[in-house]
């Protein structure tokens, strides 16, 4: 994609590249430094999905970016965006690349675990420890620091050739010297005498350090590890299994029509203006309109909306909903990647490959961290051999400083909680663009929402009758017969809503003869032997049969209240009052007081009259003095800058073309995603529902995440701050520190993972 920086000349493009070899947040850090440095790059990269995302300067390539990363000690490719001749996605090879690094990973943990149990057990059951136990210990250790521990070293000696210093060079650094201290204590000091039978303890001891070995630190702290770092590959799959369930929803072969008869061809080949038939039970394939049938479509899996829509000829659907019904002819609008599938894709993806600012704290911590842990281990190794301890204690103190530090639980804080947050919305038809969103849901205090199409249906709708005799019901479908069938025959939007009105509560319409249009004003034509009349009171004037009475009463009462009246008279009669209306959605009172619950004021924003604006105010219980009318789509954005220059915090809830300027303009923009396409691009969120109970639950969904996040990040400096000084003090025995160590990474995703059972009010 190329475009142009706002006040700038110079074009830009977008390059997304996965990177591999990163082992830590601070890889991540390091390789977002180097890349920012080239001139006309600015990047961020993503330890959670391991990808980097740049905006590059014309003139700066691909080729470019991938020598910087890898000059910093790491592997990239290209991210390919998705063609229309292929499907939205990670590709099967990807796929079967993460499942390879995952089983590689898990070979080694299970080797390592098998060796590490005996060394473990010898060295804390001194009973256990028979004759030249030690031997023993170190044949079985030395496989596991030398094979099962190898991508750390390799990771840290890495680093080290290229002048810095991450969680790897700790891992390395502190295994490495264990392992070193045991083989020099066995070789050339006393622990290698038959006999030796070395005491577990977890506190400091003044004993003769070439007497000691730390061979269960190597296997223990090397086996701990491994685990933390098996358990956070799986549980960064497992957090975007909903984006990958997204990406896989479509269906991969369709029938087409071609020449009369339906062939199978693969959903790649299909072309926009293509008919292609859906039977019960099968997914559409594409975005498209229905042309032939009557069917209710399931949109569970895309949407969340548990009840099937009903769908016949001229309706929309959206592919890889499922037809729940009949059989369907429909013609592809939308195919391969400008399909509404492939952009929520997009959405999701972009969603996981930002930096919220907590994030941005995180990697700059991490990327100081290293150096300052190893600092901290050189002083406190020379401080207890300078208080006279002991090689052994100094050493031991030293080596847990250096394990217990690993701020892995820092690095996984952010990204898991934002992959299972963003997976999880997108599970629901909540599509979250960046993650910088998650800090303006906390700070919302005022919601603005627009009415036509977000409060309402956004279609007009037949919504009463009024007939001469009051509430006859017979005259009332007399009435909506003969206006039916009469409306049948024009195009307007409100005669389709009689017609469909009529339809449902009066059965089958008869048959129209002499049928005249009166533009403007309304129809007429003869129905069962009755010349009818249909339209504006004024019609009915021009033919001298003014409405009087309950009729004319219930004119001026409709009409006060924002709704259309449309007359009906017949034989020479005014008979009927038709009322028509843009209804209000059933959930949206709902979705008012749960936007009070959240502790946020909606705001009622729409180019209708005060009437209309105030009847609808009403029925969804919006106080009067928040809901402004009148007003045209530049007159929005005043609204909303008016209301932040107020001290406000603005969320803007719309669907138009009209409503995007307010969108982009609201400190949290959230789009109908049955609305259009402008809209949904200039917001921050896009609600796939066309129900506004999904703006409460982005909300709430947003303010979750942004909860675990940073409940994950105290726990995580919590962690670090209490941990190091006690293993400086010689408090933490090496294993020990490991393993609480890796412990505390997996409670940071096993926080995180908590955001898969966020249930939604709207479903």
């Amino acid at each position: 994609m190329t475009a142009t920086l706002p006040g700038a000349d110079t074009p830009v493009h977008e390059i997304e590249l996965a990177i591999g070899g990163m082992t830590c947040a601070s890889c991540a850090n390091r390789v977002e430094r180097k890349l920012n440095k080239l001139d006309g790059v600015t990047a961020t990269v993503n330890y959670a999905t391991e990808k980097a995302k740049v905006t590059a300067a014309d003139g700066i390539g691909t080729d470019q970016l991938v020598s910087t990363v890898q000059a910093a000690g790491y592997s990239a490719t290209p991210v390919h965006a998705p063609q229309d001749d292929d499907s939205t996605g990670d590709s099967p090879d990807d796929e079967g690349e993460d499942t390879e690094a995952l089983r590689e990973l898990r070979h080694r943990l299970v080797v390592s675990a098998l060796l590490s149990l005996p060394v473990v057990v010898l060295a804390m059951a001194p009973p256990l420890q028979f004759v030249n136990w030690q031997w023993l210990s170190l044949v079985l250790a030395a496989p596991v620091w030398a094979w099962a521990g190898a991508p750390f070293h390799r990771a840290a000696w890495t680093n080290l050739r290229h002048g810095a210093a991450t969680m790897d060079t700790l891992i390395s650094l502190g295994t490495t010297a264990a392992m070193a201290w045991s083989v020099y204590a066995l070789f050339f000091g006393t622990a290698g005498i038959p006999g030796m039978v070395h005491p577990f303890e977890l506190s400091i001891s003044r004993t003769d350090g070439a007497g000691n070995i730390y061979l269960e630190v190597v296997a223990g702290v090397t086996t701990f590890l491994l685990a933390g770092r098996w358990f956070e590959m799986r549980s960064k799959r497992r957090a975007g299994a909903a984006l990958r369930a997204l990406l896989h929803l479509g269906a991969k072969d369709v029938l087409v029509l071609r020449d009369g008869a339906e062939v199978l061809i693969p959903v790649s080949q299909l072309a926009v203006g293509d008919r292609f038939v859906v039977k019960p039970g099968e997914k559409i394939a594409t975005d498209g309109r229905v042309v032939e049938g009557r069917s209710a479509v399931d949109a569970s899996m895309l949407t969340g909306e548990s009840v099937p829509v009903e769908a016949t000829v001229g309706d929309a659907v959206v592919g890889a909903t499922v037809n729940a019904g009949g059989r369907l002819v429909v013609e592809a609008t939308r195919v391969g990647s400008d399909t509404q599938l492939a952009q929520m894709a997009r959405l999701v993806e972009d969603a996981q490959n930002g930096k919220a600012a907590v994030q941005r704290l995180a990697d700059r911590i991490s990327g100081v961290f290293v150096p300052i842990v190893i600092v901290i281990a050189a002083v406190t190794l020379g401080f207890w051999l300078g208080a006279g301890a002991g090689t052994s204690a100094a050493f031991t103190a030293a080596v847990a400083v250096l394990i217990i530090a690993c701020p892995c639980a820092l690095g996984l804080a952010t990204p898991t909680a934002l992959l299972v947050g963003t997976g999880r919305g997108a599970q629901m038809g909540i599509l979250i663009k960046g993650p910088e969103v998650l800090e303006s849901t906390r700070r919302v205090d005022t919601v603005v929402l627009d009415k036509t199409g977000t409060v309402t249906t956004g279609a007009m709708s037949l919504t009463g009758v009024h007939t001469a005799d009051g509430a006859d019901e017979e005259a009332q479908t007399t009435a909506l017969r003969l206006a039916g069938a009469l409306e049948r025959a024009s195009e307007h939007p409100i005669a389709a809503a009689i017609v469909a009105g009529a339809v449902d509560r009066a059965g089958e319409l008869p048959e129209v003869s002499d049928f005249t249009n009166h533009e403007g004003l309304g129809v007429q034509g003869v129905v069962d032997g009755h010349a009818v009349l249909v339209g504006r009171p004024r019609l009915l004037e021009q033919w001298s049969m003014p409405l009087t009475g309950a009729l004319a009463e219930a004119v001026e009462t409709e009409t006060a209240q924002g709704r259309t009246a449309v007359a009906v008279a017949w034989d020479g009669e005014p008979r009927a009052v038709l009322v028509v209306a843009d209804t209000i959605k059933p959930t949206s009172a709902e979705a008012i007081a749960e936007f009070r619950r959240l502790g946020l004021v909606p705001v009622l924003l729409t180019g209708d009259n005060h009437a209309v604006a105030g009847s609808v105010a009403a029925e969804v219980g919006i106080d009067p003095e928040v809901v402004v009318a009148d007003v045209m789509p530049e007159e929005k954005l005043a609204v909303i800058e008016r209301l932040q220059a107020g001290g406000k915090v603005v969320a803007m809830v719309g669907d138009g073309v009209n409503d995007a300027a307010a969108l982009a303009k609201a400190d949290l923009g959230l789009a109908m995603g049955t609305g259009t396409d402008v809209a949904i691009e200039a917001s921050d969120i896009t609600l796939v529902r066309g129900d506004l109970r999904a703006a409460a639950d982005a909300v709430r969904l947003s303010r979750r995440t942004l909860g675990t996040i940073k409940g994950n990040l105290f726990w995580a400096f919590a962690y670090n701050t209490a941990a190091i000084p006690l293993a400086a003090m010689g408090l933490l025995n090496p294993m020990i520190a490991g393993a609480a160590m890796a412990f505390s990474s997996a409670c940071v995703v096993a926080n995180s993972l908590r955001l898969r059972r966020f249930r939604a009010h709207a479903v």
